[in-house]
């Protein structure tokens, strides 16, 4: 299979009998408590009047974790107060956007490649999704 061919799998919501082995996965097992805590922060700062905590789902692709997002059918409004950004994005938007920052973050306090792969995997396949324009825009 080609790597265009790859890139164009579309995520997938993590079965409940594997959600438990996502988060390490995806942050590390030293990090996936403070990687978990580090989305639902920045999801706070990055929506305060959409988000107020609740359910995530957790996407992936290929077998490799993304990203994780409010498991909510409605649009965030996201204000990024760093870069000017100021937008309307879908929830799994929203989640990729809060994930991306998340592990930026954790990336520049913890030496873990695990963190760079993550941030690199879930950016090349943000550069596939319908809203990624925005999404774009908001880590800018």
């Amino acid at each position: 299979m080609t790597q265009a061919a790859t890139a164009l799998k579309p995520a997938t919501i993590v079965p409940e009998a594997r959600r438990m082995a996502f988060l390490p996965a995806l942050f590390s097992p030293a990090l996936m408590l403070i990687g978990e805590r580090a989305v639902y922060q920045f999801m706070s700062w990055l929506a305060p009047d959409d988000y107020a905590g609740g359910l995530w789902r957790f996407h992936e692709r290929g077998g490799q974790p993304l990203f994780m997002s409010p498991d909510a059918d409605k649009r965030f409004r996201i204000f990024c107060e760093t870069n000017g950004y100021m937008g309307e994005v879908s929830a799994e938007a929203a989640g990729i956007i809060a994930t991306l920052f998340a592990l930026s973050h954790l990336s520049f306090r913890h030496e873990a490649d695990q963190l760079s792969e993550a941030y690199m995997r879930l950016y090349e396949f943000a550069g596939d999704h319908p809203e990624a324009g925005e999404i774009f825009k908001a880590i800018d």
